[in-house]
């Protein structure tokens, strides 16, 4: 099965345009949503209403159907790092969607970083355990039917982002929105092969 990496041009106008939250992010990770008992906050805070989970995963192969085509794209630590920083800097930590479908307003990502430590990382504190180079967010949902009928339910898990990249065999601009994938095929080959293409 084809491998594809995923790469950004910085000087073009690729990049995560929003970030999406959804019931199954193909990304395998579910968010953290952070109530008023993990910080004690001043009391008319109930809740804080935030949501903590990885964005993007390097190196973890996401599985893709095109009609009969089926293939793996995957983003290297170099790309996720850009990716990350492009998005805040074109100002897009205010676009959001639900399950890649509806635009929403009153999510905002306030907090932006790799995973450059397995031990001591703020991911930690909440129980993710994620690869080092792991770009992770904290979104602020001020969207009250969004925070009751989504997330207090359980409908939405995730985060699955929503952009425009290239790939190394010149595809231009192809649209990449992480969708529900349940194959799990030939996974740890897939990730032996990646790893070996990054050292040569």
């Amino acid at each position: 099965m084809k491998i594809v990496e995923l790469i950004l041009d910085e000087d073009s106008e690729m990049g995560i345009e929003a970030i999406s939250v959804v019931e199954s992010p193909a990304i395998e990770e579910d968010f953290v949503a952070l109530k008023s008992q993990e910080f004690k906050l001043a009391e008319v805070d109930k809740e804080r209403r935030i949501l903590m989970g990885a964005l993007l995963i390097p190196n973890k192969p996401i599985y893709r159907r095109s009609g009969d085509d089926e293939y793996y794209i995957y983003f290297s630590k170099e790309t996720v790092l850009k990716a990350s920083q492009m998005y805040l800097m074109q100002g897009n930590q205010n676009n959001s969607t639900l399950e890649h479908q509806y635009k929403i307003q009153g999510l905002s990502l306030v907090e932006s970083w790799l995973v450059e430590d397995k031990v001591h990382d703020k991911s930690v504190k909440y129980g993710m355990d994620l690869p080092l180079g792991t770009w992770v967010g904290s979104v602020k949902v001020n969207n009250d039917k969004i925070w009751n009928e989504f997330v207090k339910t359980g409908k939405v898990k995730g985060f699955s982002i929503e952009g425009y990249f290239a790939d190394k065999m010149e595809r231009p601009k192809e649209a990449i929105i992480e969708d529900l994938s349940k194959e799990d095929l030939m996974v740890q080959q897939i990730i032996d092969i990646i790893k070996d293409s990054e050292n040569e």
